[in-house]
């Protein structure tokens, strides 16, 4: 026979504190291919780290072993896993079965390292399960197994890629006389059938069925004892020790790799429901806070920016005085009648109206009340594009005539014709002269939202019968749609500069408002992004925690896969998919609450 397994001079130690703990001490030994043997000594003897590094789980700190000629020394983790895989067949005395998988989802876990098909792997499951005895309990939990069936699908298992090396722990361990025999007559025949199998066990019985004994304690060997002695075996299917040989390509085995660990994925999550769902909500907060948060501020920028592009877009103040604040008394009287033709006939002008600005006292009947009365021009409602609730604006045959008509606001109305409906034809007094309404200013057209009352005059009307004055105290033109604001600008000053020789006038941009509007909501928008954006990363912290709890918890489950084959990244790439399922369901569920929400508010 050959030589398939070989220690030569192992050593293993592990670090205790300042020291080195000894497990193992020059440990030699050959297995040949197709031989049955026994490792057997007292617990804490060293024979189960043997185990260990004979199943290419561990390394050895001194010493060499070769597995069919490979040395393990040169291996990485990729590499040992990929020996375990082709090579290695584990059974376990606690059969170490996932909980939530059935007999043949177990069974099949090599194959799905190795990259067999599905079909194939299923197929190949089912027939070791058949020659077990077990056609019955495929579909069976381990829970819903006896002992015995659970290390009959162990060993399965450990043939699904082939198991020229079957590694059996204390295999009889947890079984009853009867199952343990039974257990011992199948690992005897796959020997026969050329199968090299190791038993780790401190059971005499045990040890007296295999060719070869070797005694461990305290770390080395004691003695090695052979029997010639064979006995007949009960007959098992020969499709046990059929090897799977036919593989995918390597770009279906990548893809189906990642639908096995997709499915294993969703499968332990499905394990933990409640805790799923608990680390799911933090991520549906997270989302559903920030999307909303987006919408909502988007849907209040938009309804502010629209509410002061209404009242007045594209519209230039042009004011007496060089600046704000300005007290020169000439330069205070810059602005006249005779600039409004002149920026009337700019070709980016709209409309331009005239302001006239001071206060009254309004009465009606016993109701006395002070107002702010503007002068204002037919163009003036155009400018701002204020919309009326009632009545009309002023006309150019109101302003010629200098007729004594008044446009109210709601405020004013509400003052002074509280239960009338239709107040056009109304009149008014300021001071001693009498004003018909002839319009009423719909609700919410004032940009500043004053709670002033506010009343307009035609201004050559007011001119004429309370201010008596040569100059304008503002000058409202609105552009043209299409128009920059600021080029439009920069004209009218070039044009008043000209006439008046000098800048003896300021001008105000409702387009900067705007701008400024647009940035503050934006920056508050952002600011409210923000914090929703913590509770989506406090969200993804839970998941981190939970998937590192996760890892702990199931260390158990890591390490049975690592024994069937698997490699780190099989083991990373299944914790990733899982958090990534947890945080696409979250996503999910967060903008589905999103969306519930949003068909509430409407």
């Amino acid at each position: 026979m050959n030589t398939l397994l070989e220690l030569k001079g192992v050593g293993r130690s592990y670090p205790a504190g300042e020291s080195q703990v000894t497990v193992l001490d020059d440990i030699s030994l050959s297995i040949q291919a197709g031989e049955m043997v026994a490792i057997v000594g007292a617990s804490g003897s060293g024979k189960s780290t043997l185990m260990n590094i004979l199943g290419c789980l561990d390394k050895p700190s001194s010493g060499e072993y070769w597995v069919a000629g490979r040395n393990i020394a040169d291996l990485d983790s990729d590499q040992l896993a990929e020996l375990r895989r082709e090579y290695f067949g584990f059974i376990f005395q606690r059969y170490h079965l996932l909980t939530h998988l059935t007999a043949q989802q177990n069974v099949e876990i090599p194959a799905i390292y190795s990259g067999v098909s599905k079909i194939q792997r299923r197929k190949r499951a089912v027939e070791l399960l058949n020659s077990l005895g077990l056609e019955n309990r495929i579909n069976y939990q381990p829970s819903q197994l006896s002992g015995g069936q659970q290390q009959r699908v162990s060993i399965a298992r450990a043939l699904m890629n082939g198991g020229q090396v079957i590694l059996a722990d204390e295999p009889t361990g947890a079984l009853d006389s009867t199952s343990g025999q039974e257990m011992m007559d199948i690992l005897k025949k796959l020997c026969q059938r050329g199968h090299t199998v190791v038993i780790v066990t401190h059971d005499p019985n045990i040890a007296a069925q295999v060719q070869r004994v070797i005694e461990i304690k305290d770390g080395r060997i004691m003695s090695e004892v052979r029997s010639s002695e064979q006995q007949t075996l009960p007959h098992i299917s020969s499709s046990v020790d059929t090897i799977v040989e036919v593989k995918t390509s390597s770009v279906q085995q990548i893809w189906g790799r990642f639908n096995e660990a997709l499915l294993m994925a969703w499968r332990a999550m499905n394990v933990n429901k409640l805790r799923t769902l608990l680390t799911m909500l933090g991520i549906i907060i997270g989302i559903a806070s920030v999307v909303t948060i987006l919408v909502i501020g988007d849907a209040a920028k938009s309804k502010v920016l629209s509410h002061i592009k209404s009242i007045a877009t594209n519209s230039i103040t042009i004011y007496p005085g060089k600046d704000f604040g300005s007290d020169n008394a000439l330069d205070m009287q810059a602005l006249k009648l005779t600039d409004i033709p002149a920026i009337k006939s700019q070709p980016y002008v709209q409309a331009a109206s005239p302001e006239f600005v001071n206060s009254g006292r309004l009465r009606q009947g016993n109701m006395d009340a002070k107002a702010q009365i503007t002068g204002v021009g037919s163009n003036f409602f155009q400018v701002y594009a204020m919309k009326f609730s009632q009545g009309i604006p002023f006309t150019s045959d109101m302003i010629e005539s200098q007729s004594q008509v008044v446009i109210i606001d709601e405020n004013t109305r509400q003052k002074f014709f509280p239960y009338q409906n239709n107040v056009i034809g109304k009149k008014l007094l300021l001071t001693n002269m009498s004003l018909t309404v002839i319009g009423v200013i719909a609700k919410g057209q004032n940009l500043y939202g004053s709670d002033t009352l506010q009343v307009w005059m035609p201004y050559s009307a007011m001119n004429s019968r309370l201010m008596n004055q040569s100059y304008l105290n503002s000058i409202v033109v609105r552009l043209k749609d299409g128009y920059e604001s600021n080029a439009a600008e920069e004209k009218l000053n070039q044009l008043l500069i000209f006439r008046h020789g000098k800048k003896d006038f300021h001008t105000y941009n409702m387009n900067n408002t705007i701008k400024i509007m647009d940035k503050t909501t934006q920056t508050l928008q952002i600011f409210l992004t923000l914090v929703a954006v913590i509770s989506l990363v406090v969200g993804g912290i839970g998941v981190m925690n939970i998937m590192l709890v996760s890892v702990t918890e199931r260390t158990r489950e890591i390490g049975i896969r690592m024994a069937v084959g698997a490699r780190t990244s099989d083991i990373m790439q299944q914790f990733l998919i899982e958090a990534i399922l947890v945080c696409l369901m979250g996503g999910y569920w967060g903008l589905l609450c999103h969306t519930v929400f949003l068909l509430w508010r409407n």
